[in-house]
């Protein structure tokens, strides 16, 4: 079988390729393989699935190549574009899975880690439901503490909105290549290696991926801290503002 973008080699399975021998019969003592995702050209899962004449957008270019194996190393470079030194990173929710993975690749370029109600772990006897399959109803059911409050309203309000909705849709489609069926890509794996400073901030309320996960988080990385805050959800930044920004700010500056 060959790839379908070019003709430079034949794919070989690993299991039919020829037995390697090293020089002089060394053993070999550590083996670094890479994993290499191919797509080809405006194929597959990379190319635009709407049937539209539009542009690449966020979705897309997610799936072509992003991810939390790939993308990590786009967020270094882009530390090092502007010349950041040692910043404070936070990350919430997808974005908390993900600068979690760049805290384990690279906690010597980090100050201090943020992680509110971050995704990429997983537990059995706690699972975190396929929000993808909800409502906008149900969605600001499960965020919010109080989902008839103004921030549901807002919420809400944008799915009314074509453009706003569509946006919605897509950073839900953007997410979907990581977290489904489940947010486990194997960070679990690497969270140990975390070692900047790190506080956990999750709402007590959170009903898309709930609170027992900040236990999970803060037992993995060492020395971290853990803030729960009530009467929020997955959105403590927008139902407890004065709380989130004292308890992130405190850590910051502390």
């Amino acid at each position: 079988m060959k790839l379908p973008a070019h003709n430079r080699y034949d794919y070989v399975p690993i299991i039919r390729r020829p037995v390697y021998d090293w020089p002089e019969g060394k053993r070999l003592a550590v083996f670094f393989c890479n994993n290499i995702e191919h797509f080809a050209f405006g194929r597959g899962l990379g190319s635009d699935s709407t049937g539209a004449d539009v542009a690449q957008n966020q979705r897309n270019y997610a799936w072509r190549d992003y991810g939390n194996r790939v993308g990590i190393w786009y967020y270094l470079d882009f530390l090092d574009e502007l010349r950041l030194e040692k910043p404070h990173l936070i990350g919430h929710s997808f974005g908390g899975m993900l600068a979690a993975e760049v805290a384990a690749l690279a906690s010597q370029r980090l100050a201090r880690l943020v992680l509110v109600c971050p995704a990429g772990l997983w537990l059995d006897q706690v699972p975190i439901p396929d929000f993808f399959t909800f409502s906008p109803e149900q969605l600001v059911k499960s965020a919010l503490h109080d989902p008839k409050g103004s921030v549901g309203k807002t919420l809400l309000a944008q799915f009314q909105d074509p453009d706003l909705a569509l946006d919605s849709y897509r950073c839900l489609a953007s997410a979907g290549k990581f977290l489904w069926p489940i947010p486990d890509k194997g960070l679990k794996k690497r969270i140990h290696r975390v070692k900047a400073p790190t506080l956990v901030v999750w709402g007590a309320s959170d009903g898309l991926i709930p609170t027992a996960y900040a236990d999970v988080f803060h037992g993995a990385i060492p020395g971290s801290r853990v803030a729960i805050l009530n009467g929020a959800g997955h959105l403590p930044m927008l139902e407890q503002r004065e709380a989130f920004v004292d308890s992130v700010v405190h850590f910051l500056t502390h």
